[in-house]
């Protein structure tokens, strides 16, 4: 049965869920066609899963489109990958502007053609001053990349006096990553089949709730991932606490509301 929004309470809703979407390439070989067919395919997985994040009222979604490991991968399919971002950033950053959804690309983007650079400078501009959904695109991102870029500006400011070694904190170190101004991660999926999270969001997924699926990404509908929230939702999250002390927490915050 999909989840419908008024199920349950908008406050046992992540407010920040995170996708990898992994499985394109054997979702297609499964059929006999070729890889690329499976990642174009996946666009429409992407486009279902924005609109049920919206749906929902869930805050951010970042989805990890193209790893900093993903450079190994056959030329063909990388050529591929990079001209359907090219095609998905032209096609579909109307539509995501006219659902006031705001588009931000996070990674190190000097590894890509100035011709989709300056598209990514574009679709961010469009979408800057939207509202609703955040919709943040990992690419070319690793999870140690972005602990490492905001260690050097840290250090760069302690090499300038402005800052002493002592003054960092893991505050400091947060609001230099990337998507530091929106919500905690709260959840964390990995379709595909396979349990590990592959270098992506190291730091925000400190606290993430993991869930990981067999299926394949262009497999991944709303029933799919309302069973997926549905998961979350059933979780005590404790964040190093115990249950009680959870439940305590919760009584005393609903006697005081």
């Amino acid at each position: 049965m999909v989840l419908e929004a008024e199920v349950i309470s908008q406050q046992s809703l992540p407010k920040h869920v995170a996708i990898i979407m992994d499985g394109n390439g054997r979702w297609a070989q499964a059929r006999k066609r070729p890889r690329a067919f499976g990642h174009k395919k996946g666009v429409e997985s992407v486009r279902n899963a924005v609109q049920f994040c919206s749906k929902l009222g869930i805050e951010s979604l970042t989805l990890f489109a193209f790893s900093s490991e993903n450079w190994r991968r056959p030329e063909d399919e990388v050529s591929t990958l990079m001209e359907l971002f090219l095609y998905v950033l032209s096609k579909e950053v109307k539509k995501l502007h006219k659902n006031n959804v705001k588009l931000t690309i996070i990674g190190d983007l000097s590894r890509f053609p100035d011709s989709l650079q300056q598209r990514v400078n574009e679709a961010q501009a469009l979408t800057k001053d939207n509202t609703g959904l955040y919709l943040n695109i990992a690419a070319n991102y690793g999870g140690r990349w972005d602990i490492t870029q905001a260690a050097q500006t840290l250090a760069a400011r302690v090499a300038s006096g402005e800052l002493q070694a002592s003054e960092i904190t893991e505050k400091l170190m947060s609001e230099q990553m990337a998507m530091a101004e929106q919500a905690d991660l709260d959840l964390l999926i990995r379709t595909g089949g396979d349990y590990r999270i592959s270098n992506f969001l190291l730091w925000q997924a400190a606290y993430a709730e993991l869930y990981f699926t067999p299926t394949l990404w262009p497999d991944f509908d709303e029933q799919a991932f309302s069973e997926a929230i549905a998961c979350y939702v059933s979780r005590e999250r404790r964040f190093g606490c115990t249950g009680e002390q959870i439940k305590q927490l919760l009584a005393e915050k609903d006697a005081t509301s």
